[in-house]
């Protein structure tokens, strides 16, 4: 019986072991489940702050250029009224096609000369695509001159300024030189055309006059009037002559049916008859 007995509890103790390994194993294998779902959820909110912080970085970072780019934008607005007071400085509204800055270039008595166009940028790189759309603005615009001021210059610029693609370039250090210089030069040009009018001769003038779209314009509208009243002369001559052919034709078988009578009349009078001057030939 007490051989049984330990037979009997050893085997208990076996099971109970048995049970609580199993019991053992799948707590661990709970817990490892719960572990893998916290560590996603911790690789999650990891990714997530991760990219929060880059985008904030990200907005912060252009948040910066962009108001880097305004405050060098006002700069040159300042710097242009400082150089040149008489000049107009008008800053482009934001979102509105053209440049960012219109300079009016204004003689001391405040006679307009013409306009220059400025463009501002702060960059890392220089861009060649910035002289394309700046041309495109000067000619919708009409203005004299159009200049970049940017910090990084291209490579036909190492001075610090000069021109490329008819584009002025300049860094921002050079813009007041750069801006006098244009301003003499659109000044220069108005004063000499100006004075080149006035001095005209009536042979100028007259050539001037004809030479302009204004006369051009009435002398194709005299010309139209003209074709219009040679096509009415020509229809009027066409119908006058089939008329007058019909009359004809009449006064030629009227003039033919008399003359046969006059000759019936006269074979039969002889000589007594009197000749009809009008149907008797030159000097018979």
């Amino acid at each position: 019986m007490d051989e049984e007995k330990r037979t009997f509890e050893l085997e208990k103790q076996r099971q109970l072991d048995k049970e609580r390994e199993a019991i053992s194993k799948k707590a661990a294998e709970e817990q490892s489940e719960k572990d893998k779902y916290k560590f996603a959820e911790l690789e999650k909110k990891l990714s997530d702050t991760t990219k929060a912080l880059e985008d904030a970085n990200r907005k912060a970072t252009q948040g910066s250029q962009q108001l880097q780019g305004e405050v060098q934008e006002l700069d040159l607005e300042h710097a242009l009224h400082e150089a040149i007071p008489t000049d107009v400085i008008e800053p482009i509204g934001k979102g509105v096609l053209g440049a960012d800055i219109r300079q009016t270039v204004k003689t001391q008595r405040g006679n307009t000369c013409g306009t220059i166009l400025w463009e501002s940028k702060r960059t890392k790189a220089w861009s060649d695509g910035w002289i394309t759309k700046l041309k495109e603005d000067r000619l919708r615009d009409k203005a004299n001159a159009a200049a970049i001021v940017s910090e990084v210059v291209p490579e036909e610029v190492k001075s610090g300024m000069g021109l490329k693609d008819g584009v002025w370039i300049c860094s921002p250090k050079l813009v007041v030189p750069l801006a006098l210089l244009l301003h003499k030069a659109i000044e220069d040009a108005a004063r000499q055309k100006f004075v080149s009018d006035r001095r005209q001769t009536d042979a100028e003038r007259i050539y001037a006059v004809v030479t302009s779209h204004e006369f051009v314009a009435q002398v194709e509208s005299m010309m139209e009037t003209y074709n219009e009243m040679l096509g009415q002369i020509e229809r009027e001559r066409v119908a006058f002559e089939k008329f007058w052919k019909l009359r004809e034709s009449q006064v030629k078988h009227l003039k033919s049916g008399v003359s046969g009578i006059m000759g019936e009349l006269q074979g039969a009078a002889g000589p007594a008859f009197p000749p009809v001057k009008s149907l008797e030939l030159d000097g018979a």
